[in-house]
């Protein structure tokens, strides 16, 4: 099994892989799945796109795909291997549907957890637990740090995400603009990374990643192409990592600007972008 720490192999490396599958690694909330705060429909309401429901809570519906995502996604499932990508627990990532059949491989957790058939495969989860006691500052000591400065007048919830890292629910309105850039700059040197995507303020260790967890998806299925998409901070790597990427025209890498070699910024917002990165991810996957 491949290390925590290792990258995804870069597309001459997979040559040996010329017969195996193309590889879909998505970021959902925001990027595939979208809250009803997150939607961004602003054009009229008779031309507004239908939308399915994938995801409830507490017998809510919580989370949303246009019809025209949802059957194009499973038209993808046809194609590629896809591999749900997220930072979400185990238990939050259980609540989603996503339409087509069941996803073979799935990471949780930032990459904390890779799902093999709906379970943790525990080699891998212990090789992550390797990397974090030697790579970075512990977890309470972080999480101390985020509760001693938060101010309970924008301060919603605090949570703390499979004992791997933690997380604020904060009223964005209230909270000052350079908290969040103060608490990057102390965790850094701590080995930490500080992610801010909607009303949630991440911390997350620094050999937690997405990339990583794909790497070893990829070395197992012995791909011969690498997609992904994803809009935050915590997507970087994993974008960084893939043949090659889509970013949505919102969410925190849009608003900084970020971009590389081989990722489009797409300049649409909200659901329709989930739409549009599921026809790149198409198209690039030479489904159509």
């Amino acid at each position: 099994m491949s290390g925590a720490g290792e990258r995804v192999p870069g597309a001459a490396e997979r040559v040996a892989g010329v017969d195996g599958p193309v590889l879909v690694a998505t970021d959902l909330d925001r990027t595939l799945i979208y809250s009803a705060a997150a939607l961004g429909l602003t054009m009229p309401d008779a031309r507004s796109p239908r939308l399915l429901c994938v995801e409830t809570y507490e017998h809510k519906p919580l989370s949303f795909m246009t019809e025209t995502a949802a059957g194009l996604f499973a038209e993808l499932a046809g194609a590629a291997e896809l591999v749900p990508t997220t930072t979400r627990t185990r238990e939050q990532y259980a609540r989603v549907r996503l339409p087509g059949p069941p996803a073979r491989y799935a990471i949780c957790a930032n990459g904390g957890h890779l799902l093999v058939d709906g379970e943790s495969d525990p080699d891998w989860h212990a090789s992550v637990r390797r990397a974090l006691d030697d790579g970075c500052a512990p977890l309470a000591e972080v999480r101390e740090r985020l509760l001693r400065t938060a101010d309970p007048a924008w301060l919603l919830k605090e949570r703390v995400a499979e004992d791997l890292f933690c997380y604020l629910v904060v009223e964005r309105a209230l909270m000052p603009e350079t908290w969040v850039k103060e608490l990057a700059d102390w965790a850094g040197p701590r080995g930490w990374t500080v992610s801010l995507q909607g009303r949630k303020v991440y911390a997350v260790p620094g050999p937690l990643t997405k990339s990583a967890a794909l790497a070893e998806v990829a070395r197992r299925t012995g791909a011969r192409r690498v997609l992904a998409a994803g809009d935050s901070l915590l997507d970087a790597d994993l974008l960084l990592a893939a043949d090659r990427g889509w970013r949505p025209g919102h969410g925190e890498l849009a608003d900084t600007g970020w971009t590389a070699p081989g990722v489009t910024a797409l300049p649409e917002r909200g659901v329709v972008a989930g739409e549009m990165i599921v026809r790149a991810f198409l198209r690039a996957a030479g489904a159509r």
